[in-house]
């Protein structure tokens, strides 16, 4: 069922006691309900058993290459940006039995992996990671080559969208014009609001699912005072951002620039450990392997998430094609800036800026593109 646009959205409010009501009017339609907790350090993404598992009164701080949790001066339910995981692995999953066999008599008897679908509620999506799902499903979802699989999770989804109420630092999606805020493609977005005493959820209502369950949950009409606080909340986050990318004429940009010596600074720092593709929630890649007993009785066939910092990745007959980190870097970040738009019509990037926190030695997305783009610039005092 299509969602509406928030310019088409009904909104309410609802105390924030009342979260717990939204979460059993969710789960009571048969949904696995999947949203932020803490775990080993970090807010991840895992199954959520009620609204005590969510990071309540915790907040995350980020930098190149930095990450760590800390606590919030309030209790404010999503008052974190994002963690090391997308929403992607609910969809396409990071590793996948596809079929195993077993010798039977002179020949092999083949089965086929179950997919064991799910329907999955996520809860607290950001409005970068709504692109990012958009991004993916012209990928995957779309055209000759669909994923049948990734399709059906897709179809199943309702997803409650959380505004952000506060930029990371490592955050440009005001940049890449993907948030803070949520404007399609949700059955229900929330906005926290805590103001003094008051602690309670602005709710944009898009789809007859996202009513439905909205029918069940006490809540009031919202005000236009209630609107005014969002805007201002989210005017107050888009001008707050911790990174920042100017994406105009950034195809060319790169296009023209595939020879230049900001690739071999970038090389020389990069480790080529794919971390960045790892967390990236627009990245597809996968690879497929087969594994054997060593009695040659079974086999399993299993595809795996791959990433084309891998030096197999492009390997061809004679050798791979990208055999540097200088070539394996330019490839990725042209394909996201670049060539995407060729193949897809859109960048292959959301802002999330995952993939700067999480380079182990601080790599930064928006200051390779900066550097590159400021060498065409003029010299000072020159004609």
């Amino acid at each position: 069922m299509a969602a509406k646009s928030s310019k088409n959205a009904n909104s309410v409010a609802i105390d924030a006691t009342r979260l717990s009501q939204l979460f059993t009017a969710i789960s009571n339609r048969g949904f696995e309900v999947m949203g932020p907790t803490v775990r080993e350090g970090a807010i991840v993404y895992d199954r959520l058993n009620s609204v005590e598992d969510l990071p309540r009164g915790r907040t995350d701080e980020q930098n190149a290459g930095q990450y760590r949790l800390t606590q919030r001066h309030d209790q404010s339910f999503f008052g974190y940006n994002l963690g090391p995981h997308s929403w992607k692995k609910f969809l396409h999953q990071p590793i996948r039995r596809l079929w195993k066999c077993a010798r039977n008599g002179g020949g092999f008897q083949i089965t086929a992996e179950e997919a064991g679908l799910l329907k999955y509620a996520l809860i607290g999506v950001r409005a970068c990671e709504l692109h990012a799902l958009a991004v993916l499903d012209k990928v995957l979802a779309a055209g000759a080559y669909a994923d049948p699989e990734y399709k059906a999770r897709r179809d199943k989804l309702f997803i409650v969208a959380v505004n952000c109420a506060q930029a990371g630092g490592t955050c440009f999606c005001a940049s890449m014009k993907t948030g803070p805020r949520a404007t399609s493609g949700y059955d229900l977005a929330l906005t926290e609001i805590l103001d003094g005493e008051s602690h309670y959820f602005f709710v944009e209502v898009a789809s007859e699912r996202g009513a439905e369950v909205m029918a069940e949950v006490p809540h009031r009409e919202a005000k236009a005072a209630d609107r005014e606080i969002v805007d201002r909340l989210m005017a107050e986050t888009s001008s707050h951002m911790g990174r920042a990318l100017d994406i105009g004429g950034l195809k060319e940009l790169l296009y023209r620039n595939s020879e230049h010596p900001r690739w071999d600074n970038v090389a020389m720092r990069c480790l080529t450990c794919a971390n960045c593709t790892m967390v990236c929630p627009t990245c597809f890649c996968t690879t497929v392997e087969d594994v054997t007993d060593l009695a040659g009785q079974q086999a399993e066939r299993w595809r795996k998430w791959d990433s084309c910092f891998a030096m197999d990745f492009s390997y061809i007959h004679g050798g791979s094609v990208r055999a540097t980190a200088k070539s394996r870097y330019r490839q990725w970040i042209t394909h996201k800036l670049a060539s995407w738009v060729d193949q897809f019509g859109e960048f292959g990037c959301v802002g999330c800026g995952r993939c700067i926190t999480w380079c182990p030695v601080g790599i930064d997305i928006t200051e390779e593109v900066r550097a590159i783009r400021e060498s065409e610039l003029p010299v000072s005092g020159t004609r």
